[in-house]
């Protein structure tokens, strides 16, 4: 029985990890709160959070997959367009990846502090706040409530769109995700609006950026922890693993269609009320 409470723990860390994924809440504090929260027995090197958030990554190249196709013969067959905009998405990689690898022991370090998190997640909402309340975002379309200027105002407002400049932006602003509950898919974003890039194309950015991203953090925690891994921790990851990608597949496209007409307001306040929530129980607790 308890084993099979620990597969149900596992199920609802997949759950929470493809719904969190793609929104700017950081799913990887969801993920790690949880786990202490509800008493889940994780590795001291997160193996399994950091591997059932590809999953999600998984329900993303499936959604995308004619897009995916579409860029890669593209690229073989000397598409200006297509080979543009993959140099881009290099460009906008190799930051974090340069940056993860030679910072990787000390990041980690941080996960092992729960206040962290409260920083992280007060200050992202506020910064959010911020960037939603400058005048080229605040500003409403005429004739619609909910659409903000940034669509009026952006220079990108397709993916295909984005400068070099731009994609370098969003790389070096997915290097502050590193820190646990800044969020990967808020700091990229964010940093895609502030460049100049529309909220729905630098959002898609995010999703297609995400993908060498998990893809190489994954392996990379593979190949240096997956051998300490015991066969329940295994199946836990694959109970993660595949909650995760359906929940994900689910949220993906309802997260295209939210920023295509509204904020990302919800979610700033979002992270400051959980900010406050974690700071209360480290307090209390």
């Amino acid at each position: 029985m308890d084993y099979y409470w620990y597969l149900l723990k596992a199920l609802f860390l997949g759950l929470v990890e493809g719904f969190t994924e793609f929104i700017p809440v950081s799913s990887t504090a969801h993920l790690l709160l949880l786990v202490e929260w509800i008493s889940f027995p994780s590795d001291q090197n997160k193996v399994f959070e950091v591997v059932i958030q590809f999953g999600s990554i998984l329900a993303v190249i499936w959604l995308f997959r004619a897009r995916i196709i579409q860029l890669l013969k593209g690229v073989i067959q000397g598409d200006h367009t297509e080979r543009m905009f993959m140099r881009n998405l290099i460009i906008a990689f190799l930051p974090a990846a340069v940056i993860g690898a030679l910072t990787i022991q000390y990041i980690k370090m941080l996960f092992h502090n729960p206040m962290v998190f409260v920083f992280t997640l007060i200050g992202g909402g506020l910064i959010m706040l911020w960037v939603e309340r400058k005048p080229a975002y605040a500003k409403q379309l005429p004739g619609d409530s909910n659409v903000t200027a940034t669509t009026a105002r952006a220079t990108a407002h397709q993916i295909e769109q984005i400068t070099w400049k731009q994609a370098l932006v969003v790389g070096f602003a997915q290097c502050l995700a590193m820190v646990p509950g800044t969020s990967r898919s808020g700091a990229t974003i964010i940093g895609g609006m502030l460049s100049g890039i529309d909220r729905k194309a630098a959002t898609e950015f995010s999703f297609f950026l995400a993908m060498p991203t998990m893809l190489a953090a994954t392996v990379y925690d593979l190949y240096r922890n997956g051998g300490a891994l015991s066969t329940d921790q295994t199946w836990a990851i694959v109970v993660g693993f595949v909650a995760a990608f359906f929940s994900a597949l689910f949220l993906v496209k309802a997260v295209l269609h939210f920023v295509s007409k509204h904020t990302y307001r919800p979610f700033a306040w979002y992270r400051i009320a959980l900010g406050l929530v974690v700071f209360a129980w480290l307090t209390i607790g």
